[in-house]
């Protein structure tokens, strides 16, 4: 079974806040990594409550009788850049890098329904040397890049599922066995014989999973009394099947996918390409320079950053997506226009309807005309979610314009009457939202 979709998904989760913006080594935000899926080494979890040694994985599939399982763990083993002091201004500073590690086990139907199944796995240690040399070419000195040895296991265990349909209930834990010479006493010290990071795919053939965020009627008890632990399994076979499960320390949801517009990985999970790629071209050349030489990877991503094109930046900016069908263009196609609408102009524009007029549009509250330059009371009322709307009951406000939405709802755009800077946020069109029934004139 190809599994390159999926492990493209998985792969923002591994290296989710890997090195994050602005990228450099001496950023507060990278001075605390390794947060997600780390399974330690049983020595430092016994003494350190907050962590485990261990992940689990449990989820529902139905088979049609002689179903084989695929059992992929993929986590990253740490690796330790040491630079001699001298040569730091040359080669960087010291740094934890990464190694992508992968085990797969296989278990056919025989063992299935025997059971389970038990394997263990061991990565192994080393170190890499790497000569430095200075701007004159002779050897300044020496990279050490140094790994520790990695055992685990991952164990497989199935149990039947009562009732007609032919199910298993399938649980995976993955066990991280790696044994430091000594007890690690604080977290850096633990985190070079962890698992990083670590997911599981699981692929079945001659059956599906079961989704646990919406499983059908029959299976819901069963799906209920899963137990997950530091993890959790979703759907993620192409093109809607379920034959493929991607259980991962961040909560996804069924069937995740990478937006086609992203042009690389940023390191950050629920990525925002443009803003942060806009921010990275934002840092001085110091500054690029600094993260170049924190991590090989953070070099590659400021250097894919800066080779973009305009075509590629209008792809980030945004697209429109029909939720049953293909990609359509941000104007409306031939035979799908709105009433009125002007041609070759995207329907989300205000000019794209020359039947709306937010400036001269009014609504009617409390028997009272409401245009632009009326003057109201801020009312927002309990279906308010949000507390900062809370502060502003009774405030005096201005009206700046009376907009509908897609489905023809009003709202008032309005400023605070006693705003100290309301020419300011009017040349940016920073204004604050409310439903008619939220003002009173």
């Amino acid at each position: 079974m190809t599994l390159d979709s999926v492990r493209r998904v998985a792969d923002a989760v591994l290296y989710e806040g890997y090195v994050l913006y602005p990228y450099r080594a001496s950023a507060q935000k990278n001075q605390s990594r390794w947060q997600f899926g780390v399974v330690m080494p049983p020595a430092y979890a016994a003494a350190e409550e907050s962590e485990r040694d261990f992940v689990r994985t449990e989820c529902v599939l139905e088979h049609a009788g002689q179903p084989a399982l695929q059992v992929v763990v993929r986590f990253l083993q740490l690796q330790r850049r040491i630079v001699e002091p001298g040569l730091r201004d040359i080669a960087g500073p010291c740094w934890d890098e990464a190694v992508e590690r992968e085990v797969q086990v296989e278990v056919g139907p025989d063992e299935l329904f025997s059971g389970g199944h038990a394997v263990d796995f061991a990565i192994a240690g080393g170190a890499d040397i790497e000569p430095v040399h200075d701007a004159s070419g002779a050897l300044a000195g020496h990279v050490t890049r140094r790994r520790e040895p990695l055992a685990g296991k991952v164990l497989v265990m199935v149990a039947g599922v009562d009732g007609p349909w032919r199910a298993l209930r399938l649980a995976v834990r993955v066990e991280n066995l790696s044994a430091p010479a000594g007890p690690p006493a604080r977290r850096d010290q633990a985190l070079p014989w962890a698992l990083v990071a670590t997911h599981t795919i699981l692929a079945v053939a001659d059956g599906g999973f079961i989704s646990m965020t919406d499983p059908p009627q029959w299976a819901r008890a069963e799906v209920e009394a899963c137990q997950n632990v530091g993890c959790w399994p979703v759907l993620a076979g192409p093109g809607g099947g379920r034959d493929v499960m991607l259980s991962g320390p961040i909560i996804l949801y069924d069937h995740p996918e990478l937006a086609p517009e992203s042009p690389g990985e940023l390191y950050d999970g629920t990525e925002i390409d443009e803003i942060l790629t806009l921010r990275t071209l934002a840092l001085s050349d110091a500054e690029k320079q600094e993260a170049r030489v924190t991590d090989p990877r953070a070099a590659a991503l400021i250097d894919r950053v800066e080779a973009l094109d305009r075509p590629a930046f209008e792809r980030m900016h945004g697209t429109i997506r029909r939720p049953d069908g293909p990609r359509e263009p941000a104007a409306a196609p031939p035979g799908d226009t709105l009433a009125g609408q002007q041609p070759g102009v995207p329907w989300w524009d205000p000019a794209a309807d020359a039947s709306v007029s937010p400036d001269t549009d009014a609504v009617i509250i409390g028997g009272q005309r409401i245009t632009r330059g009326s003057r109201v009371t801020l009312r927002p009322g309990l279906r308010r979610a949000d507390a900062q709307d809370m502060f502003l009951v009774g405030r005096p406000a201005v009206v700046e314009a009376v907009l509908l939405d897609v489905d023809d709802t009003p709202y008032l755009a309005v400023s605070l009457a006693d705003d100290p800077d309301p020419e300011l946020r009017a040349a940016h069109g920073r204004f604050l939202y409310f439903a008619p029934d939220e003002v009173e004139p």
